[in-house]
């Protein structure tokens, strides 16, 4: 049943080839694309309704990261517990905490849910939405509130698949997702094909009935790979230990997403309070962010991949043959895409063109491409080498190198040469290369000389079977 499902076959007792990581990592990169895909559709179609749609959507999809910090961090958690007792060949195990990851996931995101409700209106007040915004933020809001448990069963769901190497039931998953948002936003929110016109209120419901899609998708699978058997459902006295090697991973992987996230909400108010050209800065940044999203979506692929091979090997007693696979990911990662890179560099001042017409725009935006495509080996070094101790447990190690790098180099850097320096936007991407330079070269310090296999499970206490 499992191949039929797109198993990729476990490397517990074999070594990780260049094969095994492209079988993981094809569909993910897929994955990826789709999940851009959804996110562009719904600004395209919030701007054909109108500017406050538009901009309502996009600040709401960032703000909702704060609600969702608790299921990415159970999501951690679930790809380093089930990938190591899968490694180690302990089913009994990875099944009760398939059972675990989504009972505190899906719990957790249920009181969010009721303190979001209500919270709602203080929340848009913080977030400083304009009068004319209000009631369609408001509607946006709600609905992504009661969206939260939905979401939180399709994102750990999905990790859990990964974690298992079924790794085509997930992107089944978002192509589902991605076509009933397309079918929903252009028709429940243009009234096209005959659906009713709803305007704001019909992308958001698109949101909605897309995300319910993938669960639902999801939750029919699970079943047929062996997942959320009665008789896998964790005793208590099993829940006391085993939650406690799930937090130990989850708390400092939420942490560092949020310090993450608000490293570029100041990082945005640095560029914003410029001396000079602080719009044009602002507006390049965002559309050279959108070219470097679709740039980055392998190396976040092979993340994901380097969790997984380097978590089975681990689970299964074998810490030197995970660090030469994550080495081994390492490698083809900055090859391809700094060969990407490369090719794609004399083509940016064209992409910067293609999302917006304004000279002083696409300057900002070719000036960022450039320091972030020369950035690459750095930026992609880093995105494995976290994936990899993520796999291993090592959370507590990836919050400090990557918290370290944003807020004690890339922030002060960023004032400094953007305001005390130059004075202009480019010290702000200068900023941005020194931080993701010291980032990889801490995360190859740590990984390279550190023990980290001491974070696996094999070293925490075990659950009773």
């Amino acid at each position: 049943m499992k191949h039929a499902m797109g198993h990729v076959p476990s490397t517990a007792t074999d070594k990780a080839d260049y094969r095994t990581i492209w079988l993981l990592a094809w569909p993910q990169i897929l994955m990826m694309l789709l999940n851009v895909v959804i996110g562009f559709t719904d600004v395209y179609v919030g701007g054909r309704i109108n500017p406050e749609t538009q901009a309502v959507v996009g600040v709401l999809t960032q703000a909702m990261f704060f609600f969702q910090v608790l299921t990415s961090a159970v999501a951690s958690g679930a790809v380093a517990s089930v990938s190591q007792s899968e490694g180690g060949g302990r089913r009994l195990r990875a099944d009760r905490y398939v059972w675990l990851c989504l009972l505190l996931g899906v719990g957790a995101s249920v009181v969010i849910l009721l303190a979001g409700l209500a919270g709602r209106n203080l929340f848009l007040s913080l977030l400083q939405i304009p009068a004319p915004m209000r009631a369609t933020a408001l509607d946006f809001l709600t609905i992504f509130l009661w969206l939260l448990p939905i979401q939180s069963f399709f994102v750990i769901a999905n990790a859990l698949f990964r974690a298992k190497r079924l790794v085509m039931v997930p992107l089944f998953a978002w192509g589902l997702a991605a076509i009933v948002n397309a079918i929903g936003s252009f028709g429940l929110g243009l009234g096209l094909w005959g659906l009713p016109d709803l305007g704001s209120h019909g992308v958001a419901l698109s949101t909605f009935f897309s995300v319910t899609g993938g669960m639902l998708f999801n939750l029919a699978a699970m079943p047929r790979a062996g997942m959320l058997k009665r008789r896998d459902i964790p005793p208590w006295r099993w829940i006391r230990c085993g939650a406690g090697y799930l937090v130990r991973v989850a708390w400092p992987s939420g942490l560092m997403q949020i310090v993450w996230h608000t490293g570029y909400l100041v990082l945005f108010a640095v560029t914003g309070a410029l001396p000079t050209g602080s719009v044009d800065a602002l507006a390049g940044m965002a559309a050279g962010m959108r070219v470097e999203s679709l740039l980055f979506m392998p190396p976040m692929a092979l993340n994901f991949t380097a969790s997984i091979l380097v978590g089975n090997l681990v689970g299964a007693g074998r810490p030197d043959e995970a660090k030469r696979v994550g080495y081994r990911i390492l490698l083809l990662g900055v090859g391809g895409v700094t060969l990407l890179g490369i090719v794609l560099w004399p083509f940016l001042p064209g992409a910067a063109a293609l999302l917006s017409p304004v000279p002083g725009v696409r300057a900002e935006a070719v000036s960022y491409l450039r320091y972030n495509v020369l950035a690459i080996p750095f930026t992609v070094s880093g995105l494995i080498l976290i994936g990899a101790l993520n796999g291993a447990g090592a959370t507590f190690l990836t919050m400090l190198v990557t918290g370290s790098s944003i807020w004690f180099v890339r922030l002060p850097l960023a004032y400094a040469l953007g305001h005390v320096l130059l004075g202009r936007a480019e010290g702000v991407w200068m900023s941005m290369f020194c931080s993701q330079a010291v980032q990889a070269l801490s995360c190859l310090g740590v990984y390279q000389f550190v023990r980290w296999s001491r974070y696996g499970m094999g070293h925490a206490p075990q659950p009773r079977m």
